[in-house]
């Protein structure tokens, strides 16, 4: 275990050194600079200076218009409170940011705000949520390290207004102890890859999220000795319009060890997908719970937990199922029986199949 966290930390840090080579380029608005003392100039203008590292963010956060951007190049801590951006304006974190834990609240969060763009971040420390966000349109997030201690690393809220039109980049979590990415409330939504390590929940976990398309999910001890997955959708995810009709495209889930592989619950479904890579999970390598036109396009299962489709009695049984897959080393068990299940195997693994 040693071996592989010094590993996963390598690779965090020099995927870091990359982000700050580019970010900050190109003659920002507003930039923080320093180490003990901190600096925050927009243009030549001086708009804070003293040791309070976040009274610096945020006065050059502050000090910029929409369309402008501000970059923080340097890094320090922030402690147990919160960096708010608005409308309009792009937020490059190049230094380091470490956080502490402010119950129910984001160390960084965009509410009720559009046109919001973070390309760079790197976060370590503790936080309640990394980054909290609801109420966004057009939210654009790009390469966020994010190399925590505790905590959860990105967080849609639950009860709070939806957003639309949110893309992701290269998104990557280490350490929490509840989700990598957690989403609620969010029509339109593209990833190309969330790569969760060390995650004590879900990598990503979707929950009434529609019109989405995830390129890659990879979990390596994801969930452990729970019922997460390193991708889960539930609470409704892919209801769209009164039905489940196909609208969240998932192309490659890798996972190894943790809990799940991969997990659908709770009246979601609408959901195609292409390939998975699960080996040796903890728990279910792949479980289908009351969920709806869901399809497994192809791909391997090694060992681990069983394939399983089941239901719980509070909602309608499992329909319109199609699983293409091999596996071997475990089993895989239908039981009560599906309505439209349609099973496609190959591999070792024994079957107890309607």
């Amino acid at each position: 275990m040693a071996q592989f966290s010094l590993s996963v930390l390598t690779a965090f840090f020099a995927l870091a050194s990359v982000a700050q080579a580019q970010c900050g380029a190109n003659s920002p608005h507003a930039t923080v600079t320093g180490s003990s003392t901190f600096t925050a100039n927009r243009g030549s203008t001086r708009v804070y200076s003293g040791s309070d590292y976040r009274a610096a963010i945020q006065a050059a956060l502050d000090s910029i218009s929409s369309g402008q951007r501000v970059a923080v190049m340097a890094s320090g801590s922030i402690g147990a409170s919160t960096i708010t951006i608005t409308s309009g304006k792009t937020f490059e974190g190049c230094g380091t940011i470490n956080v502490s834990n402010r119950s129910g609240r984001g160390a960084i969060e965009v509410t009720d705000a559009n046109d919001v763009s973070i390309p760079y971040l790197t976060m370590t420390g503790s936080p309640y949520f990394g980054l909290r966000f609801s109420g966004t349109r057009n939210l654009n997030l790009g390469k966020i390290t994010l190399n925590l201690s505790g905590g959860l690393g990105i967080r849609f809220d639950r009860d709070r207004a939806p957003n639309y039109n949110v893309k992701m980049d290269d998104i990557r979590v280490t350490g929490a102890s509840s989700h990598a990415v957690e989403t609620w409330n969010i029509d339109g939504l593209t990833i190309n890859q969330v790569i969760a390590r060390n995650v004590g929940e879900s990598g990503l976990l979707l929950q009434k999220t529609t019109n989405a398309h995830v390129k890659l999910v990879d979990g390596n001890n994801v969930g452990a000795g729970t019922g997460y997955a390193t991708l889960r959708m539930a609470n409704e995810n892919g209801k769209l319009n009164g039905n489940w009709n196909t609208n969240v495209w998932v192309d490659r889930v890798v996972s190894r060890g943790g809990g799940r592989g991969v997990f659908c619950v709770s009246q979601s479904g609408g959901v195609v997908i292409t390939t998975v890579d699960l080996a040796q999970n903890g728990n279910n390598a792949v479980l289908v719970e009351n969920c709806y036109n869901v399809s497994i396009r192809g791909g391997t299962v090694n060992g681990g937990g069983e394939v399983r489709l089941a239901a719980r009695s509070e909602f309608a049984n499992n329909r319109d199922v199609w699983i293409t897959l091999r596996v071997d080393g475990t089993s895989v068990r239908e039981s009560p029986c599906g309505d439209n299940t349609n099973w496609y195997l190959s591999g070792n693994g024994a079957r107890n199949i309607c």
